[in-house]
């Protein structure tokens, strides 16, 4: 291994340390960290760029850079806990101005190597708490802070019914969204109502709402409020989820739909060609054009535009918007009387008789057509 200098942070020394701090914590039968255990004063603060986490979960992490000395740090305290802190402007520099003031703190349980010496862990996010004040270390910042532990309810009818209402629209997600049917599963299985801030915590973590939002909610030490607010964020959930599934049904029919139609079409033509009734489509057409061609005399302009529209009508499929373009212009260029002459006619008087009889009206256009055969009869020459 190549000598690394004193400021950067060396990922397998910190995973052989983490691995052989579990093995000691495993012997001694504490390999979590209880609600009645002092968690410390001071934390190291990880900041959080995307969204915030909630008390009572376990979360993977990736880090890497300057976040490992974070790790480095958290790791080597007696607690191995840090505070996860969301800030408020993911573009600006993470000083204690741009941090929220709430938070939770974590306790790293696994640390892993990564490609390009980065750490994936897995934290147990443990309680809420309050920064008090905030300074720099080489490491990054460590804040005082003061713990929000979930404070012990008499679970009344109220606060059950609202539980129950939480509950009962995560059953709902789960008959709409399989992918977190099983986290919920999981959840409900192990959870009563007895613990209703923990179940809205819960409930809020599985939303796609925004990091402001979902820092309200963890902002909201008031059990009662935060099911409120958990509520109407798991009732937009819902709503979403339900307009995607009607999204994607209405798209996945659309699909079916055209994909039978081609099948079915693939199968008439096949069946039309076993027993020799007709040609498909775009081979009729091509061969009406050729017959077409073999009673004119095109120049050698005409010749090779023709040419190239009959090679593209045969690579395009019928289906195609360019196809009928190109058979439309085909079919155009070869109605017309290539190589064809009739013998200039300037009588004027017939010319007048034929144009009364066709047309109704029109006398200034019949004026200037007149016009046009008699200077042509002065000049021999239209």
């Amino acid at each position: 291994m190549t000598d690394q200098p004193d400021n950067e942070v060396n990922v397998e020394e910190i995973i052989e340390k983490e691995i052989q701090k579990v093995d000691e914590v495993t012997e001694d039968g504490k390999g979590l960290v209880l609600v009645s255990e002092l968690l410390p004063e001071e934390l190291p603060i990880f900041p959080l760029t995307v969204r915030p986490f909630f008390p009572g979960l376990p979360v993977p992490m990736e880090v890497s850079g300057e976040q490992l000395r974070i790790v480095e740090q958290a790791i080597e305290s007696s607690s191995k806990t840090m505070g996860l802190v969301l800030v408020r402007d993911p573009e600006s520099k993470s000083t204690s101005e741009n941090l929220h003031r709430m938070g939770v703190v974590a306790k790293i349980v696994q640390v892993t190597s990564a490609e390009g010496g980065a750490a994936h862990l897995v934290v147990n996010c443990l309680e809420r708490f309050e920064i008090q004040e905030v300074h720099s270390t080489s490491a990054g910042l460590m804040a005082r802070v003061e713990y929000h532990p979930a404070p012990e309810l008499s679970v009344n009818t109220e606060l059950k019914a609202y539980a129950m209402a939480i509950v009962s629209t995560l059953k709902d997600l789960i008959n709409l969204n399989p992918l977190q049917s099983e986290a919920i599963r999981m959840f409900l299985s192990r959870s009563t109502l007895d613990d209703p801030g923990r179940l809205a915590d819960f409930a809020a973590s599985l939303t796609t709402a925004d990091n402001r939002e979902l820092q309200k909610i963890l902002e909201t030490l008031d059990v009662r409020r935060r099911i409120d607010r958990t509520l109407v964020l798991l009732r937009k959930e819902l709503d979403l989820t339900r307009l995607q599934n009607k999204i994607t049904k209405q798209i996945e029919k659309k699909i079916s739909s055209q994909q039978r139609e081609f099948f079915l079409r693939e199968e008439l033509k096949a069946i039309k060609k076993e027993l020799g009734l007709e040609k498909e489509g775009k081979d009729a057409e091509i061969e009406k054009f050729q017959r077409r061609l073999r009673k004119l005399r095109l120049n050698e302009e005409a010749e090779k535009e023709v040419e190239n529209e009959m090679e593209k009508l045969q690579l395009l499929e019928a289906v195609s918007p360019e196809y009928a373009v190109t058979r439309n212009y085909l079919d155009w260029l070869t109605v017309l009387p290539w190589g064809r002459f009739s013998k200039d006619s300037y009588d004027l008087k017939r010319a007048r008789r034929i144009l009364d009889r066709d047309h109704y009206g029109l006398e200034d256009v019949k004026e200037r057509i007149l016009e046009f055969v008699a200077v042509g009869r002065m000049k021999g020459d239209i």
